[in-house]
C-alpha cells in the first residue's frame, strides 16, 4: 500500500511539475523569438534562424525554471489532493506528515536528476550551438575555431584570445598577420585589449615581431590600434561563460585556471552554485507540503500558482544577488554558491516540522 501510494504521490507532483514546464518553455521561447526581431536581416540570419535559435536556447531555459516549476507543480498537485480530500484520507490511514514529506521528496530526487541531466549534457552544447549558428549567420566575413581559446580569421588576419573578462575586454591577445600568398608577415602579442566606441581594438604592452626581407624585426608599444571586423559578440562564443559550463567543464577549467596562476573566483562560484541549484529542486519541492496541510488546504489553482512563482522568484533573486555581492564583501565561493540552497533547506524543515 505505502509503495502504490508513493508512486501515486510521485506520478502526480512530476506529471504538474513537466505541464508547468511546457507551459513556461512556451511563453519563454515566444520571448526570446520576438527579442530576435532586430537581429533579423543582418547577414543571412532569418525568420527560420530566429525560430532554431529559440528552440536551441529551452533546455537552457528548462534549467533556470526548473526550480520554480518544480515548486509550482507541487503545490498543484498537492493542493489538487487536499481538495479533493485524498491527502486527509491518507492521513487518517495512519501515514504520517513526515512520511507524505519523504515520497514527496523522492518526486524531487527525480525532477533533480532530471535537471542535473539538462543542465550538465543537453543545454550547454545546444547553447553554444545555438550562439555559433547565431554568429555565423550575421557575419559570413569571419570564421573562428578552437577550444580553449577563440581563434578568430578575419581576412589577412588571424586573432586568437585566451581570456576573457568582460564584454569588451580580453586577456593573452595574439595577432598573426599573413600575405595574398598565406605566409606570415608579422606576429605581435598584447597582454590586454580592449574594444572602444569606435570598434578598433586598443592593445595594450602590445610586442610586436615583423618579418621583412628575410629579417625579423621586434618592435614594443605600449599602447597600439587594430582594425578589425571582429565584434565582442562574435568573440564571446569561444571565451569559457561560466553560466553556460557544465559542472565537468567547470571543474576542468578551474583546474586550468589554478595551474596557470588565473584568477579562477568567478568560476568557483559558479561551480557551487550550479551544484546547489540542482540540489535546491528536489528540498523545494518538499516545500509544498505545509501548503497542502496548512492555510493554503482550501484555496484555488491562481493562488497556490502565485505562491510558488513568489517564493521561486525570491529564491533566485537571492541567489543572483549573492552571487553579484559575494565578491564584494570577499565572501568564499562555497559560501556565495550554497547560501541560498543552505537557507531554503532550513526554512523547509522548519516548516515541514511545524505541520500537524
Amino acid at each position: 500500500m505505502t509503495s502504490i501510494l508513493s508512486r501515486y504521490l510521485a506520478r502526480a507532483i512530476i506529471g504538474h511539475t513537466l505541464l508547468v514546464v511546457a507551459v513556461l518553455l512556451i511563453l519563454s521561447g515566444l520571448y526570446l523569438f520576438v527579442s530576435q526581431q532586430d537581429h533579423i536581416g543582418t547577414g543571412t540570419f532569418g525568420v527560420d534562424d530566429a525560430f532554431v535559435f529559440a528552440l536551441l536556447n529551452l533546455p537552457k531555459y528548462a534549467f533556470d525554471l526548473l526550480p520554480i516549476a518544480s515548486l509550482i507543480g507541487a503545490l498543484l498537485a498537492l493542493g489538487n489532493l487536499a481538495r479533493s480530500l485524498e491527502l486527509i484520507v491518507i492521513r487518517t490511514a495512519g501515514v504520517s506528515t513526515l512520511r507524505i514529506g519523504l515520497w514527496v521528496g523522492a518526486a524531487g530526487l527525480v525532477l533533480m536528476a532530471m535537471t542535473a541531466v539538462i543542465g550538465e549534457f543537453v543545454a550547454p552544447p545546444l547553447e553554444q550551438y545555438a550562439r555559433q549558428m547565431k554568429m555565423f549567420e550575421r557575419f559570413r566575413d569571419v570564421s573562428m575555431m578552437g577550444n580553449r581559446s577563440a581563434w578568430a580569421k578575419d581576412g589577412s588576419s588571424i586573432v586568437a584570445v585566451r581570456q576573457q573578462s568582460a564584454d569588451n575586454r580580453y586577456g593573452g591577445v595574439y595577432v598573426f598577420e599573413f600575405d595574398e600568398r598565406r605566409r606570415l608577415t608579422s606576429m605581435g602579442r598584447a597582454s590586454s585589449a580592449s574594444i572602444g566606441a569606435d570598434s578598433k581594438w586598443r592593445l595594450e604592452n602590445f610586442q610586436q615581431t615583423v618579418i621583412e626581407q628575410g629579417r625579423v624585426v621586434p618592435s614594443q608599444a605600449t599602447l597600439a590600434e587594430l582594425d578589425t571586423t571582429l565584434s565582442p559578440e562574435f568573440l564571446g562564443l569561444a571565451v569559457f561563460d561560466p553560466d553556460s559550463l557544465p559542472v565537468r567543464g567547470l571543474y576542468g577549467y578551474i583546474r586550468h585556471l589554478n595551474a596557470n596562476g588565473l584568477e579562477a573566483r568567478a568560476y568557483e562560484t559558479a561551480f557551487w552554485a550550479r551544484i546547489a541549484r540542482t540540489v535546491a529542486v528536489a528540498i523545494i519541492v518538499v516545500l509544498a507540503v505545509p501548503f497542502a496541510f496548512g492555510p493554503m488546504r482550501s484555496t484555488g489553482t491562481g493562488a497556490r500558482t502565485v505562491v510558488g512563482i513568489m517564493i521561486g522568484v525570491v529564491f533566485l533573486l537571492l541567489a543572483k544577488m549573492l552571487e553579484s555581492g559575494g565578491a564584494v564583501f570577499d565572501l568564499h565561493p562555497f559560501v556565495i554558491g550554497w547560501g541560498p540552497t543552505i537557507l531554503l533547506a532550513i526554512v523547509t524543515f522548519i516548516a515541514v516540522a511545524r505541520v500537524r
